[in-house]
């Protein structure tokens, strides 16, 4: 009886996290976004699976197959996270990393890793990649993320751009960006930016769609309702989309 019931839970948790499931036309077929947990979410697009920041244990990820493109944006546990690495099928999987990353990395069976610096540009099988800068400010001795560490990363991928932001606070380069369809921004509390700078950073750089992830911080979650709020309120034009990024 236990062990059906444990099945039943696992079944709800995968069922619920592919009902979060955003589907997005391309000038190139469909792209399905999934969030897992946190910062980690799988894309699919056409017979690809891209695994961003895989984090949180490998039966998290047992319902989208194994991964052929791996994209990691920092050194830290909540991104790179090895037991969930070492746990997966990735013996065929491509990685996209800062040299940071690939400096702690011990995996020994993979497809290959490319690495980017800040500012760099890679295409895989028609994703194009381009790491952006991701830090804390001051950008000092204090900071908890040193600019040129981590890599936020811009995707395009069937002409659609998306912005995943990594580990950031509210910084110029993100403030540059121009033309992002969807925008994935942290706001979490001490280690990136509250709400507010994030939706005022958002309100200048306009994406078509942002979603609030991870934004669980040292003090809990933090209030993404306000974030739509004050987004709503500058411009009614981007929209904000709320999912579930921690169904545990």
């Amino acid at each position: 009886m236990k062990k059906i019931f444990i099945v039943l839970m696992t079944s709800f948790i995968t069922h619920g996290a592919i009902a979060q499931t955003q589907q997005i036309k391309t000038n190139d077929g469909k792209l399905k976004i999934t969030p897992v947990l946190h910062a980690s979410m799988v894309l699919k697009w056409n017979d690809k699976t891209i695994f961003i920041d895989p984090y949180g244990g490998a039966e998290k990820y047992s319902a989208f197959g194994n991964p052929d493109l791996v994209i990691i944006t920092d050194i830290h546990g909540d991104h790179l996270n090895m037991e969930t690495l070492q746990a997966l099928d990735v013996s065929s999987a491509s990685f996209i990393v800062p040299q940071a990353v690939e400096d702690k990395m011990t995996l020994q069976n993979h497809g290959g890793i490319t690495v980017l610096s800040n500012g760099d540009k890679s295409n895989w099988n028609g994703v194009e990649v381009e790491a952006l800068p991701m830090y804390n400010l001051p950008d000092d001795a204090t900071s908890r993320h040193k600019k040129g560490r981590g890599n936020g990363y811009v995707l395009t991928i069937g002409g659609k751009k998306l912005y995943i932001s990594g580990d950031t606070e509210d910084i110029p380069e993100m403030r540059q960006l121009s033309g992002i369809d969807y925008a994935f921004v942290c706001m979490n509390l001490p280690y990136t930016m509250t709400v507010d700078a994030a939706a005022d950073a958002v309100l200048e750089f306009q994406p078509a769609t942002v979603y609030p992830f991870h934004y669980r911080g040292k003090e809990g979650k933090s209030d993404v309702k306000k974030f739509k709020s004050l987004v709503d309120a500058g411009n009614k034009n981007i929209k904000v989309v709320l999912l579930d990024w921690y169904p545990e």
